[in-house]
């Protein structure tokens, strides 16, 4: 995600251990055996726990099916159901200017399918629920890509009060930036799609029980009024809320009628993109209910592949900032790797995109608007001109058998 603010992340908890500082209180933490049972009082069935049984989940994509089944049968379709399109869009802070770039360009070209599934995390959890109502949404895009600036995004604390509290900085404006464009009428569409058996899904981190959890945006608005348009709002916030940069969202949960409290962070912690569990076979799972289709998957990667070379001081901060930034670096090539063996299991075509390595614009400050609307105008000009989708990861390279001899 933001390797600045990552990075603040590790001072203020290094801090924090040494100075046993006082933090704002909280309810208790759901129990790590209850985590997979917890629910948001009211409205149950909106978030999943990763890294646990797959059978709920795989009900839910049943039940999908069958709402589009319905679906396309009021529109009079026949035949068999038609080709399913994924959009999983990654964490990259301020590089999320590229994606709403290619996104609008590829309005512009007339060759935007709609996506019976769009995935989200981090700045992508920003642009998903836009990018899934589709080109409607596409000016609100370009504008929050290419208008704002750090005051847009958060307030900064003083050293000692982003020590003393549970962030470096606050962003609350993010929060107002982002209640203005997604109101209850907003919810109303996401459920009018949601009822044609497609998901919006965005993963956050449970930092309490280090597991990811994701959202089914859908299903919150189709519960509808306040409650749900507030959860959907800090659902979004949260997964691109770099701990120790910016505070964690509290989320208030129940587990047999007793009170507990999460505490989300950025998804970007768990996975820089992702599309769906690989646990969940779809093709299989789809198979078993009489559906086969066609699918293909668009991964859109908010950053460079390739390394990224400097010289490095000899200095604590110099050295540790960039073994984090080459962590998070690590970590998105590994995305890949896992999303395309999983989409190849399935038979699902896979095409992947990012920043090429010829951008090269300054960066003078996080959220930089004029190196946000350089990268902009590159993922609109690279889309208009045929977007360049790789098939394969670059470096990828597949597993080979194990020789008969060393068995």
């Amino acid at each position: 995600m933001i390797v600045r603010a990552t990075f603040l992340s590790l001072i203020a908890s290094v801090l924090l251990f040494v100075q046993g500082c006082a933090t704002p209180p909280r309810l208790p933490a759901v129990p790590s055996e209850l985590t997979a049972r917890a629910e948001i009082p009211g409205m149950p069935s909106v978030r999943f726990a990763l890294g646990g049984d797959m059978t709920e989940l795989t009900q839910i994509a049943h039940a999908s099916l069958q709402r589009e089944r319905d679906y396309l049968a009021k529109q009079g379709h026949k035949g068999p159901f038609p080709p399913a399109f994924f959009l999983a869009i990654s964490g990259g802070g301020d590089n999320g200017a590229f994606t709403a770039g290619l996104i609008n360009a590829w309005t512009a070209t007339g060759t935007r399918p709609e996506f019976k599934v769009v995935t989200g995390i981090s700045t992508g959890a920003l642009i998903a629920p836009f990018a899934f109502l589709g080109p409607k949404y596409d000016t609100t895009l370009k504008e929050v890509y290419t208008t704002i600036s750090p005051k847009d995004i958060l307030e900064p604390r003083s050293f000692i009060g982003g020590v003393m509290s549970d962030g470096m900085a606050d962003n609350a404006p993010l929060l107002k930036l982002t209640r203005k464009s997604v109101t209850e009428d907003f919810l109303k569409e996401v459920a009018a799609e949601y009822a044609k058996g497609r998901f919006l899904l965005i993963a956050t981190a449970d930092l309490d029980a280090r597991r990811p959890i994701i959202w089914d945006m859908g299903k919150i608005a189709t519960y509808g009024g306040p409650k749900a348009l507030d959860l959907f709002v800090r659902v979004m916030i949260a997964s691109a809320s770099v701990p120790g940069g910016f505070p964690p969202m509290m989320l208030d949960v129940e587990v047999d009628g007793k009170a507990y409290q999460e505490m989300h962070v950025d998804g970007g912690i768990m996975a820089q993109v992702f599309a769906y569990p690989a646990a969940l076979r779809i093709n299989e799972s789809a198979a078993a209910v009489g559906v086969t289709r066609e699918r293909k998957l668009y991964v859109i990667r908010n950053a460079r592949l390739d390394p990224d070379w400097a010289q490095v001081e000899r200095s604590t901060m110099s050295i540790a900032g960039r073994s984090v930034a080459s962590l998070i670096h690590s970590q998105g090539i590994g995305d890949l790797y896992r999303i395309y063996a999983t989409a190849q299991r399935d038979g699902v075509d896979f095409n992947l995109g990012f920043i090429p390595s010829s951008f090269k614009a300054e960066h003078k400050e996080e959220f930089d608007t004029d190196y946000m609307r350089a990268l902009y105008k590159t993922g609109y000009e690279m889309t208009l001109k045929g977007f360049p989708w790789l098939k394969v990861p670059p470096g990828f390279s597949p597993p080979t058998a194990v020789p008969a001899a060393i068995r």
